[in-house]
């Protein structure tokens, strides 16, 4: 075991070697092309379409790129800034899913255990059988039990409200499951109750997996789940901004509001507020451009930051490899967020090959990504040694602005760098 821990870390030591020697030769975005980026958001302000952005480039550890646009609140006229605070909604999900690979690299936690032997109720938990027409919906056993594997690269079969047949959408609403105050734990017993859509195992389809996963973490910790993750992650980081509620006036100040046409985020927003005591590891923490541009790094680093492991050699690459493409037995929902050209490892979207669009989009082979519904993004790119990141609060907008986001940024460089 040791010689072959001591060959894993040599070759990847080796691959960071050359990785690094490469990026020597890589050009620094053209200042052109960072022009284009402040112009393009600059004119998402002005025309009412967005209140602000905070944006960020770095490359080779150093930002490269920084500004701030627009206001964080069009009621108040706050100037964006560095510090200011974001719904990062589905970004909260890779932080989640680093901490269960911690507790799995420490040997606490493992890829194959049942959720049931921390969530007993999991035990219990049936398929939906998809009704013809009018018929009664019906249930089947499930061919395994759902594992922590499941929950962390969202083959577990639970889903979120809006995503799968109509049933899904009635059972979750007759459940009530957001019904009055309620914790991680309790929380996962509601879902526990309620029909896998799938055989577990067997399709990507987002969902609150990762909220279980949460809910994993602290019956294993005995930390609530921001404890564990403050202790373990953000604090080690320097992310002192981000958590999942905010208890000061001057934090409060700080954070960032979708226009009030954005009937969605704002929605969600009172739904967060009206829910104080759950700690969503799928979607409720909230951060600066900042404090995540840190965890970004370490992700580019191989999870590694300012002389502090995260992650073994060995853990790292399992989170950071696709583990549902070919080979898998893994089918892809209608609704595959990770998108064209990309698979997904632990908690996060992984490049693995161009895609099917002509020309492929932008980027390079083993990116890493992933976004979120509130409209923040954060790209990471070992090959051009470089993190980029996009905070803004949109629903309406975001499915046209990210994508510009990425163009813009992979615009900054000669042509022979923006494609995989």
């Amino acid at each position: 075991m040791k010689r072959r821990e001591f060959l894993v870390g040599a070759a990847l030591l080796a691959g960071s070697m050359g990785r690094s020697s490469a990026a020597a030769n890589i050009p620094a975005p053209s200042p052109g092309g960072l022009d284009r980026i402040t112009d393009y958001f600059n004119n998402e302000v002005t025309t009412g379409r967005l209140a602000g952005a905070v944006l960020m480039v770095q490359q080779h550890g150093k930002p490269v790129y920084s500004k701030s646009i627009g206001v964080r609140d069009t009621r108040t006229g706050l100037a964006m800034t560095p510090d200011t605070i974001f719904s990062i909604h589905s970004m909260t999900k890779p932080v989640t899913c680093l901490g269960a690979m911690m507790l799995i690299d420490e040997g606490k936690l493992a890829l194959t255990d049942p959720v049931s032997k921390y969530i007993p109720l999991f035990a219990e938990t049936k398929v939906g059988i998809e009704p013809d027409g009018s018929a009664k919906l019906e249930l089947e056993p499930p061919v395994r039990p759902v594992n922590i594997e499941d929950l962390l690269r969202h083959t577990s079969g639970i889903s979120y409200e809006y995503i799968g047949a109509p049933w899904v959408l009635q059972v979750y609403q007759a459940a009530n499951i957001f019904e009055g105050p309620f914790n991680n734990r309790q929380f996962a017993d509601r879902i526990a109750k309620l029909p896998l859509t799938r055989q577990p195992g067997t399709l990507w389809r987002y969902g609150h997996s990762t909220d279980v996963l949460g809910a994993v973490i602290e019956i294993i910790s005995g930390q609530t789940l921001y404890q564990f993750l403050k202790a373990r992650i953000l604090d080690p980081l320097g992310m002192s901004s981000t958590k999942f509620v905010l208890t000061t006036p001057e934090e409060r100040a700080r954070m960032a509001r979708p226009l009030p046409n954005d009937p969605v985020l704002l929605a969600g927003e009172r739904d967060r507020l009206a829910h104080p005591e759950w700690e969503s590891g799928g979607g409720g923490l909230l951060s600066t451009i900042t404090d995540y541009q840190r965890f970004s790094q370490m992700l580019l680093n191989g999870g590694e930051f300012e002389g502090k492991r995260y992650l073994s050699p060995a853990a790292f690459k399992a989170m950071t490899t696709d583990h549902v493409g070919p080979g898998s037995g893994v089918g892809r929902d209608y609704f595959y967020f990770p998108g064209d050209g990309f698979g997904y490892g632990y908690g996060i979207g992984v490049r693995t090959d161009p895609g099917n669009a002509k020309p492929p989009p932008p980027g390079s082979i083993g990116e890493l990504k992933w976004d979120s519904g509130s409209g923040t993004y954060f790209g990471v790119d070992p090959k051009l040694d470089m993190v980029y990141l996009l905070m803004q609060q949109t629903q309406n907008e975001r499915s046209r602005i990210t994508p510009a986001f990425k163009a813009l940024v992979y615009d900054c460089y000669p042509e022979e760098l923006r494609r995989p």
